[in-house]
């Protein structure tokens, strides 16, 4: 497992529209996923140890973020044939295992990813209510798992965001693994 940094955001870019089918059968698009002050979008995955490790985190994080009026969706990417783990079955059966109360949508062509420019799991992009991007960082400083009670910067970031469009909080990477990219046919 190679872990990655997510690179600098470059600020202010619209989210790119999408329309991907969910865990619970429907299909989302950009405009039914976003809260009215923003939207929160998390590439990840079932198989990651850095997903799992955090994941709770991140459920609890989209509770607060839609009480501010912010959108959740989250995305897998990966290729699910070198890496079934991530299949469509198992997206299935871990958010109804979890709970999850915002979308898992599927990105089988791994489109969606590419247009955003993720490169990791977990990769977050949070947006205003004009759907331009204002943070690109990680969950919090606890990736790792190591700390018991990590300061919550992305929950802070999209409260700034959701509050007065923009953040001043800093904005480090965020680690993980990488998106497994489909190989091309030989």
């Amino acid at each position: 497992m190679v872990a990655l940094e997510t690179p600098a955001a470059r600020l202010g870019w619209k989210a790119p529209d999408f329309s991907l089918i969910g865990t619970d059968g429907c299909r989302y698009s950009l405009s039914e996923c976003r809260g009215e002050r923003g939207l929160l979008v998390m590439f990840i995955c079932n198989h990651c140890p850095y997903v799992q490790k955090q994941l709770d985190r991140m459920i609890a994080l989209a509770t607060d973020l839609k009480a501010i009026g912010v959108g959740v969706v989250a995305i897998n990417s990966n290729d699910a044939r070198s890496y079934p783990e991530d299949s469509f079955e198992n997206m299935k059966k871990i958010a109804q295992e979890k709970h999850f109360s915002f979308p898992y949508l599927y990105d089988d062509a791994q489109t969606v990813a590419q247009s955003y420019g993720a490169v990791c799991t977990p990769d977050f992009f949070g947006f205003n209510a004009a759907l331009e991007l204002q943070y690109r960082g990680r969950l919090d400083e606890s990736w790792s798992g190591v700390l018991k009670a990590p300061k919550r910067e992305l929950l802070s970031a999209m409260t700034e965001v959701a509050t007065k469009g923009s953040t001043s909080i800093p904005q480090n990477p965020s680690v993980g693994c990488s998106i497994k990219w489909r190989q091309p046919a030989a």
